[in-house]
């Protein structure tokens, strides 16, 4: 009597499941991919990619030398964010900045104490710090002026931001860099996978047994599925543990959002491997997805701010949606209902690129 089909399914499934658990954790070069780097990744991402700027060096060019300019200077050093440095002429101070030795140079002319203007020139080949710098400097520069002048402002206004109080980089790019690394390691190794048994010869005999083209997909999607939760959540305690960021959103809303980027990551890489007849030619394959994704995220840039045409674009980009989850549960808190649209999102490109995979599998 023969078997039920549903369990001949079932069979089917969990000897392709157990093959490709195996063939993951087997290997100790595997393995190490698997931990290793994304962590790494984390910790570099997460010291490195900031835009605050915590020190600069800046030349002084005083040519007043009166107590209330030294005062004034004395007021910048006490930020702990500047190191001065005192030269004799502008065409001294424009050689340092032309060998990259000071970042701004601040002229102080003669008679300073009655014409109360200084002059800030900043190194505009990196305009996001220099922004940054000439705006610090200059709110040190008034708020001396104005304190030493006894004089109160007619208006006082009281900062405050909500979500993030001290305004931390790091609270706004650990969470996407969790997102690049579950995006980028999927999808990779869903196409390596797969194109590497066609290397060896296995995808072929695969094929031709009674394993039906869903029952293979699904085979080769669920333990890269779980490998990527995994990293959610490693990457996740980590970022809460070492680097401080909150979590006050739903688990369950992390989880599903995961699982919803996965769909669209596991059903790239496969489409990767359908045009790869090697190792090397999916991962650079890979890479024509990877970057132009990444950028289109709102990642590190702006949406709103990227030409209209490209907006438009970003919209088919499955982890921009996934960001604005995932930065919303980390600092907002919030659960599924707080973004129907972006899981809706999520689901009709996770569908669409399986299904378009699974019709380009031969």
């Amino acid at each position: 009597m023969s078997r039920p089909a549903p369990l001949k399914v079932w069979t089917r499934l969990r000897a392709l499941l157990g093959k490709e658990f195996l063939q993951l954790l087997r290997d100790p070069r595997m393995r190490f991919v698997l931990l290793v780097p994304p962590v790494l990744q984390l910790f570099l991402f997460g010291y490195a990619a900031t835009f605050d700027v915590r020190h600069a060096d800046v030349a002084v060019v005083n040519y007043d030398n009166s107590q209330f300019s030294r005062e004034m200077l004395a007021a910048i050093t006490a930020t702990g964010h500047y190191t001065l440095y005192h030269l004799p002429n502008m065409e001294a101070a424009s050689s340092a900045m032309d060998h990259n030795g000071v970042r701004v140079i601040l002229q102080i002319p003669a008679r300073f104490s009655s014409s109360r203007t200084v002059q800030l020139i900043a190194d505009g080949s990196d305009p996001n710090s220099a922004a940054l710098i000439l705006g610090e400097v200059n709110r040190i520069i008034n708020q001396h002026a104005q304190q030493a002048a006894g004089v109160t402002p007619p208006v006082t206004v009281e900062e405050r931001a909500w979500y993030n109080p001290n305004l931390e980089d790091r609270w706004f790019f650990v969470p996407g860099i969790m997102a690049n690394v579950v995006f980028i390691s999927s999808m990779m190794l869903t196409a390596m996978l797969v194109v590497r048994e066609r290397e060896i010869g296995t995808l072929e005999r695969m094929l031709v047994t009674p394993v039906a083209r869903l029952e293979f997909l699904i085979g080769k999607m669920v333990p890269v599925g779980c490998v990527g939760l995994f990293d959610v959540f490693m990457i996740a305690s980590v970022a809460i543990a070492w680097f401080g960021v909150p979590f006050r959103g739903s688990l369950g809303a992390l989880i599903l959002a995961s699982l919803m980027l996965l769909l669209s990551t596991q059903g790239l890489g496969l489409l990767v491997s359908t045009y790869a007849a090697t190792q090397q030619q999916a991962m650079l394959s890979g890479g024509f997805f990877i970057m132009p994704l990444m950028i289109l995220s709102g990642f590190a840039f702006p949406i709103r701010n990227m030409p209209e045409a490209l907006q438009w674009l970003s919209y088919i980009d499955p982890l921009r949606y996934y960001l604005v989850v995932i930065r919303d549960l980390f600092l907002k808190g919030g659960g599924v209902g707080d973004h129907v649209f972006e899981y809706a999102m999520m689901v009709l490109l996770g569908t669409g690129t399986l299904g378009l995979s699974a019709l380009r599998l031969r």
